[in-house]
């Protein structure tokens, strides 16, 4: 209990001292919030101060704002803007990136269990974590910005379905059929809320706008937990069944005014990135092995071959996905933003600890490769953005 009730009261402040660090490095370099979420959580957990214990009331708070990490990429994915060449680019470039990771993981580890672990990994892409940053960046509706979402919506909803199929514990045939199950129940769920004028809930939010009652918010959470419920029902990755929430609610609130959806929206940003994203990247931090990665130094040369496969494996194949005509410094961008992986990582690494099936010092080292490509990525992205644009004619 005292373990428990020390994490209760660091752990809400190191999420308010990330923000003013952040701040104040921004003025000297563009770092991405997560970064200072992890690296804090690192020091304040048991690899440095111990401070702040894994518990299991801390666990389910972070797997909590994993999934709403999740919702909110599905929430802020616009179909529409990215349909045609930017998702069909985008979606061979996944397949191109599954084909290599798995190749090069199955090269890599000791089983080829393992291997399929570290494949999935390999084509995956942060893109909850890179929303916010193109949001901040007014990026999400330049054509650049459309296509790192198209990019970013393969690269996080293909690893699902990958987990799905592949990690599941069952045979492939059973595995498609029951991913084939959930996918139409939650498809005709959506297809219904968009086929209704939905007034009645918009009703109810706008006259709870301003209220102790919150519809809106207490709707988005029963949608999470009836999606994520249903995943789990079918014996499926839960960020399968919040990725597929964040797609309905955007759906059922479509139709509610303008001012309506942009308030809902600030409290889901407060709810999500003020409370339970913060606790799942903090507690990435607090439960990472350190000690572990320090002590081999073969696991330690893991991390940078793995952040290099980043780039090679889910990187490059992405420059098919690039607007037409971008120059360069924008294709180096996308290429830096595809590879930023750090949640599906997270989610795979553990599932693969949990069966057994791949050894901490790999998940470790993958895990350490990931929250580096956070870091580097993005940052080095924006600034070949920004000079991109400064140096485009006018």
């Amino acid at each position: 209990m005292n373990d428990l009730l020390i994490s209760l009261m660091v752990i809400p402040l190191v999420a308010a001292a990330a923000p003013l660090l952040a701040s104040a490095i921004g003025k000297v370099a563009k770092v991405p919030l997560v970064v200072f979420e992890i690296v804090l959580g690192i020091m304040i957990g048991p690899s440095l101060l111990g401070w702040a214990e894994p518990t299991e009331f801390i666990k389910v708070l972070a797997d909590l704002g994993l999934a709403m990490l999740f919702f909110m990429a599905g929430n802020e994915i616009n179909f529409s803007s990215i349909k045609g060449r930017s998702l069909n680019r985008a979606s061979l470039a996944w397949l191109i990136s599954l084909v290599g990771g798995l190749v090069v993981g199955i090269l890599l580890a000791p089983t080829v269990a393992a291997g399929v672990f570290i494949g999935i990994a390999l084509s995956s892409t942060a893109l909850g974590t890179l929303l916010p940053m193109l949001r901040d960046a007014k990026e999400l509706t330049t054509p650049f910005g459309k296509a790192v979402t198209a990019i970013g919506t393969v690269g996080e909803f293909g690893p699902l379905l990958a987990i799905s199929l592949f990690l599941s514990g069952r045979s492939l045939g059973p595995s498609a059929f029951v991913l084939a199950g959930f996918v139409l129940l939650s498809g005709l769920a959506i297809w219904l809320a968009g086929r209704g004028e939905n007034k009645i809930i918009h009703r109810m939010v706008n006259r709870t706008l301003h209220s102790s009652g919150q519809f809106a918010v207490r709707l988005v959470l029963l949608t999470v937990a009836l999606l994520v419920g249903l995943s789990i029902a079918f014996g499926l990755d839960m960020l399968l069944g919040a990725f597929a929430a964040g797609i309905l609610w955007r759906v059922l609130i479509s139709g509610a005014s303008p001012h309506d959806r942009e308030v809902v929206e600030h409290k889901l940003d407060a709810v999500a990135f003020g409370f339970l994203v913060p606790v799942f990247f903090i507690n990435t931090g607090i439960t990472f092995d350190l000690a572990a990665l320090l002590a081999d130094p073969l696991i330690l040369a893991l991390v940078p071959l793995f952040l290099l496969l980043f780039l090679v494996v889910r990187g490059l194949p992405n420059l098919l996905a690039a607007p037409v005509g971008a120059p360069p410094r924008d294709k180096r961008a996308i290429v830096l933003f595809a590879a930023t992986g750090l949640p599906i990582i997270v989610a795979v690494t553990a599932i693969g600890q949990e069966h057994g099936l791949l050894s901490s010092g790999i998940a470790t080292a993958l895990i350490g490769a990931g929250m580096l490509s956070v870091l580097l990525f993005p940052m080095l992205a924006l600034i070949h953005r920004r000079r991109g644009v400064e140096v485009a004619p006018r």
